[in-house]
């Protein structure tokens, strides 16, 4: 994300996003990976034919680009002042991305699992830092077959970028819990709501990010991985929520990959706002932060098993998702007004209320079930493919403006992946 104003989308500026310190701030924008599969059987392919990528990047104007692995491709969107506006652009990316992989027989599926694939059949994309990671993670590397939606929000000053990560941890549950959409691995239901960033956690430097207290111990730590030849830089630092190692953002990236977009959208405002309120606001005293990690560790486990039916645990005893997301919408309610955001942060009540992707996918499992266990799976990965694809634009100017939230799309100049 880029700070100057100038270079700002401009398909959506109804409001400012807030201003701080006399400049603009908490400009946003979203990164959303998706499976490719095949049209007709919906499995995830061996091989994927490049010119499916060339083609997605010329029709989005390098805004979709290849993964990790050959079978997922990612849209990223330009930098944005309003909610509508993210919408807006996202909403076409995936349009034009779905198009495209229909022109080669494929199509996209927005989940944090594939709920059928083997992650055996599936190769690696060539490029030199995939190779490199592959080289470091071996099996794990390849068993990496999942898709997360990733939010940066621009801070007015990037120093505080670590104090706000910091802050932010406890929230990052609740963030989870409201994206879940991976209740299946590998063909099986696996009795969690959000089974993707279990598997994540086999990768090394990956779940909540350490307790840095300033920014000088967060660089101090990042210096002696470099020195030490443990990563190349921070952009091996895969934390659920970290400093951008190559835009001056902070970047979630807690969130499974939401099937519907306005979910997407709704977990995008809801940090963005808590974005805002923290840098605003004094920390709070804490006089036991080792107790205040362990606990966010805890909710995380049980946003992974429960999603938004989940119960958090607190100094004061439990609390469910709905009393927590009510709790901070009240906290947060200036801030909600000045990013001009109350109908987006709005729709996180609609999906305590009816559920996550994860939820729909279990609920049309059960419903086909009795036809048998594949036929059931296929039920699924149909409503995924459709659910897709399902939200058009916005009645905004559909136009793809503006610079990408990434400067390039090549992948040894794209830190910001895996």
């Amino acid at each position: 994300m880029v700070s100057s104003p100038a270079r700002t989308s401009t398909s959506a500026r109804t409001k400012p996003a807030g201003e701080v310190g006399g400049r603009r701030a908490f400009t946003i924008g979203l990164e959303e990976e998706f499976f490719l599969v095949g049209a007709r059987t919906l499995a995830v392919p061996r091989r994927v034919d490049p010119a499916v990528f060339r083609r997605a990047e010329a029709v989005t104007r390098g805004r979709a680009k290849p993964e990790f692995l050959q079978a997922q491709i990612e849209i990223v969107s330009g930098v944005h002042d309003t909610l509508r506006g993210a919408r807006a652009e996202m909403a076409e990316l995936r349009e034009a991305v779905a198009d495209t992989a229909d022109a080669h027989g494929l199509a996209v599926l927005a989940a944090g699992t594939h709920p059928g694939a083997d992650w055996r059949r599936v190769r690696q994309t060539e490029a030199q830092r995939y190779d490199r990671v592959m080289d470091q993670l071996q099996m794990i590397g390849r068993r990496d077959l999942l898709c997360g939606l990733h939010v940066h929000v621009e801070l007015p000053d990037p120093a505080r970028r670590v104090e706000i990560m910091r802050r932010m941890v406890p929230y990052l549950p609740l963030l989870l819990a409201l994206s879940t959409s991976s209740p299946f691995w590998a063909g099986l239901p696996t009795g969690l709501k959000g089974y993707r960033l279990a598997a994540y956690a086999e990768l090394p430097r990956t779940g909540l990010p350490p307790a840095f207290r300033s920014e000088a111990e967060y660089r101090t730590y990042v210096d002696a991985m470099a020195r030490a030849g443990a990563i190349p830089d921070a952009s091996y630092l895969w934390w659920a929520i970290r400093p951008s190692a190559s835009l001056p953002t902070l970047e979630l990236r807690a969130p499974d990959c939401c099937t519907r977009l306005d979910d997407a959208i709704a977990v995008a405002a809801l940090y963005r706002v808590l974005a805002r309120h923290l840098y605003r606001t004094r920390p709070a005293a804490d006089d036991m932060p080792a107790v205040t990690h362990a606990l966010a560790q805890e909710n995380q486990w049980r946003a992974q098993r429960s999603g938004v039916q989940a119960s958090f645990v607190t100094r004061d005893g439990p609390e469910p998702v709905a009393a927590v997301l009510e709790r901070l919408l009240r906290q947060a309610a200036d801030d909600i007004d000045a990013l001009d955001c109350a109908a987006e942060v709005a729709h996180c009540r609609t999906i305590v209320a009816e559920g996550t992707s994860a939820d729909a996918q279990l609920a049309v499992y059960e419903q086909h079930v009795a036809g048998g266990h594949r036929a059931a799976l296929r039920a699924v990965l149909q409503w995924l493919r459709d659910e897709t694809i399902a939200t058009r634009a916005d009645p905004e100017p559909r136009t793809i403006a503006g610079p990408p939230l990434l400067p390039s799309h090549d992948p040894e100049a794209d830190r910001d992946s895996l």
